[in-house]
């Protein structure tokens, strides 16, 4: 901790970004959560704390913070615990992104258990890892695991962009991140197995595609995840629709990622999907659903919004507490 003086400059020095509203693509009003640049933290340090923090991150990928500036700041690393559960928000840097990111964890307790099971949890589009989680999402997980519901486990969410999870852009590799990347910051932070691995991921709308995307890529290089849910994933049919995202080249490069037309690369993950039968997506899981089979899937009344994604929160939870690693279990 910094001396009173130290604590007065960084008040002094720092800005504070307030919350913003992001609208994803269907119109879904979503709050983001203060966010703060990597500019910001460097004015805020004084000396002190610049030199004795910055050689800490290059190899977890973390830019470091005193816990003095994290505390005036409000965007301390040490788990928050509230209503909406307990979260962990950082800023970490990607090499496959070349920018940095903010790091989101939601745990089911203050005291995770060493190598706790991880499921990545993957944003829509317009979309961040700190607005990734449904309403309801980190505290029905604490309620769960406290009552023995479903064993423990936490979700990580990462900001993926806007390109449906897959290097579009080149040099902005958000698949790259997820595969490369994220195990070795969660084995860095006791997460994940022994080698920081998630054992499922979940998305939303484009973060549904991305989480089949995700599956097929762990199917094809040997290392198969264990469950994948698919909450109103974005599975569109049509291509006049899915170009005016920007998210592909053109039809060949959709084709080759769209999970529609590749069921097979998947492998035989247990795949979990949920959608709203008012949701324009319907048509593609409708789709999804006959050809790939998967273990768990629900269509019911509801639209491409928040209060559809809460309603289902119970059965996600289920669907991934019974994949979770029966390490974690006893």
């Amino acid at each position: 901790m910094g001396t009173r003086a130290d604590v007065l400059l960084v008040k002094t020095m720092c800005v504070a970004i307030g919350g913003r509203t992001g609208v994803d693509e269907d119109g879904t009003e979503q709050e983001e959560r203060r966010r703060m640049s990597r500019r910001s933290v460097l004015v805020a340090g004084t000396a002190g704390l610049a030199t004795a923090s910055l050689v800490l991150g290059s190899a977890t990928g973390v830019i470091p913070l005193a816990d003095m500036v994290g505390d005036v700041l409000g965007m301390s690393s040490r788990p928050a615990v509230g209503p909406d559960g307990i979260k962990r928000q950082e800023r970490v840097y990607s090499h496959q992104r070349h920018k940095e990111v903010d790091l989101v964890t939601i745990l089911p307790s203050d005291t995770p258990a060493k190598n706790l099971p991880v499921c990545l949890l993957l944003h829509g589009l317009h979309g961040h890892a700190s607005n990734a989680a449904p309403t309801g999402l980190a505290q029905r997980l604490a309620t769960e695991a406290a009552n023995g519901t479903i064993p423990p486990f936490a979700f990580v969410a990462v900001d993926g962009g806007d390109n449906y999870w897959h290097e579009n852009q080149r040099g902005d590799n958000p698949m790259g991140m997820l595969l490369e990347e994220v195990p070795a910051w969660l084995k860095a932070r006791g997460l994940g197995d022994a080698n920081g691995v998630p054992f499922a991921c979940a998305g939303i709308s484009m973060g549904g595609f991305g989480a089949l995307l995700y599956g097929r890529r762990r199917h094809e290089a040997g290392r198969p995840a264990q469950a994948i849910a698919a909450i109103s994933p974005g599975l569109l049919t049509s291509w006049r629709e899915m170009s005016t995202r920007k998210a592909f080249r053109d039809t060949a490069d959709w084709a080759a990622l769209d999970p529609l037309r590749n069921v097979d690369k998947l492998g035989k993950v247990p795949v979990g999907i949920w959608c709203g039968t008012e949701d324009h997506f319907i048509e593609g899981t409708r789709k999804f659903i006959k050809l790939a089979n998967p273990e768990v899937r629900y269509t019911g009344p509801g639209t491409h919004s928040d209060a559809f994604y809460r309603g289902i929160v119970p059965s996600v939870l289920g669907f991934l507490g019974k994949h979770t690693p029966a390490t974690a279990q006893g």
